[in-house]
């Protein structure tokens, strides 16, 4: 399958789409970071870039998925997109010149199979200091049959995340979110075991759990959670 014939197969970007208080509280850790020239990777509806983009001079949506892609591209032309240009593919379909000041990954790396070589083409795409961002599922015993549902390859530690530090990037920043909410990852991998989460239990998560966990955190020092968000910087 050739990058452009790539084709989701996950509805849950929608469902989390209604989790407001969650991108708030991991756009918060990440938007100091950004920098003027952005590329999202995988950028799926564009329910992320909202949450970011607060007058970078240059953000690019990077989306693998035809149908997302051209949605997005629709939603570019309104104005109801904060995204300067789309393309879909991947980040090897872009040319491998230092040319953002950050890339991010939101909920995307767990999704590709040869995690260690996107990371390798990820830093050979950022200006020196640029950042990379990282946002991905916790702890591999927390696997689920939602993970696997909707094409998650793996779920991170520290250990792994440190793992992808390739040479001329330095891990800067490795912390945790959401330690309430990692009861319900708990919940959903050991008694519940559902294939997909229901509109309520996300709004229960978001409305009631991510608060807590957003005043929690710091006092655990962001040691304990269901997310992780990992930083390098490009030397």
């Amino acid at each position: 399958m050739t990058d452009t014939e790539f084709a989701y197969q996950g509805n849950e970007l929608e469902l989390f789409g209604h989790a407001k208080n969650w991108k708030r509280y991991w756009s918060a850790h990440v938007r100091s970071h950004l920098g003027e020239c952005v590329l999202e990777v995988g950028a799926g509806i564009g329910a992320n870039t909202s949450h970011l983009n607060l007058g970078a001079r240059e953000w690019v949506c990077l989306e693998p998925d035809r149908k997302m892609a051209a949605s997005l591209q629709v939603r570019q032309r309104t104005s109801a997109l904060a995204a300067t240009r789309i393309v879909e593919g991947t980040i090897r379909n872009l040319p491998a010149v230092p040319s953002f000041d950050s890339i991010i990954y939101i909920d995307v790396l767990e999704h590709i199979e040869d995690d260690a070589a996107e990371i390798v083409a990820a830093r050979e795409r950022l200006r020196r200091n640029g950042k990379l961002i990282v946002l991905s599922p916790a702890h591999s015993w927390l696997y689920s049959p939602f993970d696997a549902a909707i094409g998650h390859f793996r779920r991170y530690s520290a250990k792994d995340m440190r793992a992808l530090t390739c040479p001329q990037l330095e891990l800067i920043s490795l912390r945790y979110l959401d330690s309430i909410g990692m009861l319900a990852s708990i919940a959903n991998r050991f008694v519940l075991k559902p294939q997909m989460p229901t509109l309520s239990q996300i709004l229960v998560w978001d409305r009631v759990m991510v608060p807590i966990s957003r005043l929690l955190d710091p006092l655990l020092s962001y040691r304990i959670g269901k997310s992780m968000i990992a930083i390098w910087r490009r030397c």
